[in-house]
């Protein structure tokens, strides 16, 4: 209450209508001032002399301060439903609105064995890592290969988001990499999102050779709506271990790794995002940690207001008199009509 009291200046009310109800306090003075000459008529006498020297109870002249508690209980109710605020109390904070869509590539090259167990599986066990790490984001999952689907939208479930991410697999369709349209699916999720930052996190092994949207075209939308782009290339340098079905079985074949290094660096530079080669587990861990730490340093700069309810001291206090008010009137003013 002293708070309220000493920055009055700086508040605000959510529901200022409500202080209209404050002109029933001048009403209900002029009614109880009205019923109590009502209530105490006068009489006519030859002199006071008799009556000078008698003092009034001061039971009788406390009876009114019952109607005051009243009174004062009943502004401070009004005052509180109309939800004071404090706008004094400043922040830096780090803002719940980041929206991510990782864009995962699930053709048949990220079944090489130059991760542990595999590339795929690798990128998937460290992806489920980064999203644990940013409980208050909105994330979400786009497949590609071939083709491109949205496995889950944007959502802050996390666990099943996480659920969603285990069941990818290669295989669920049709072979091939198709680079744009992973991408443009990814944009089209973030393109009408409110939040302070969207970002796509563009994971891919391979060249584009499939699809409809070339992946520059889609990496211009993504900067027309305000998107970054943080491009990941995975696979090691020269050739990786590959699994081939044979008919003597699983056979392993070294086969050159092939990313299309420079139109994913030029995505991540139009898009003023990053392009990362991971080459190992270990790698792609510390590129999935350094995007992490990219995007909560671009936020945690931002300082933000906070409104603050202050109504709960006056709740108090309204209810505090309101008690008072009815224990002198049972007790003390008992006897008093």
């Amino acid at each position: 209450m002293i708070y309220f009291l000493k920055n009055i200046d700086h508040i605000d009310f959510a529901r200022p209508e409500l202080l209209y109800f404050l002109f029933i306090i001048p009403l209900m003075i002029a009614w109880y001032i009205y019923k109590y000459s009502r209530s105490h008529p006068s009489i006519q006498v030859s002199t006071t002399e008799p009556f000078i020297h008698k003092s009034r109870s001061w039971r009788l002249w406390l009876i009114h301060m019952l109607f005051v508690l009243r009174v004062l209980a009943i502004a401070l109710i009004i005052v509180a439903l109309a939800r004071p605020q404090s706008s004094l109390r400043r922040e830096d904070i780090t803002v719940e609105g980041i929206d991510i869509v990782i864009a995962f590539d699930v053709s048949g090259s990220m079944l090489a064995e130059d991760f542990k167990p595999n590339r795929i599986e690798a990128a998937k066990d460290l992806a489920i890592q980064f999203i644990h790490n940013r409980p208050n984001d909105r994330i979400g999952l786009v497949v590609f290969a071939g083709e491109s689907y949205t496995q889950c939208p944007l959502t802050t479930d996390h666990p099943v988001l996480t659920n969603l991410f285990r069941e990818v697999r290669q295989g669920i369709i049709q072979d091939g990499t198709a680079i744009g349209d992973g991408l443009a699916i990814a944009v089209d999720r973030l393109r009408n999102s409110k939040a302070v930052s969207k970002v796509v996190i563009l994971l891919t092994d391979g060249v584009n050779n499939t699809g409809a949207v070339d992946p520059l075209t889609a990496a211009e939308m993504a900067r027309l709506f305000g998107i970054r782009v943080y491009s990941i290339g995975v696979g090691t340098i020269g050739k990786a271990p590959f699994p081939v079905q044979t008919p003597f079985g699983k056979q392993v074949q070294m086969v050159d790794v092939k990313i299309d290094e420079e139109m994913m660096k030029e995505i991540s530079n139009m898009t003023d995002g990053k392009y990362f080669r991971a080459t190992s587990n270990k790698k792609l861990e510390e590129v999935y940690n350094e995007i992490d730490l990219l995007e909560k340093t671009k936020i945690d700069v931002t300082e933000y207001k906070r409104r603050i309810d202050e109504f709960r001291p006056l709740a108090l206090l309204a209810l505090w008199l309101l008690l008072t008010e009815l224990v002198l009137r049972y007790t003390l003013f008992r006897s008093i009509p």
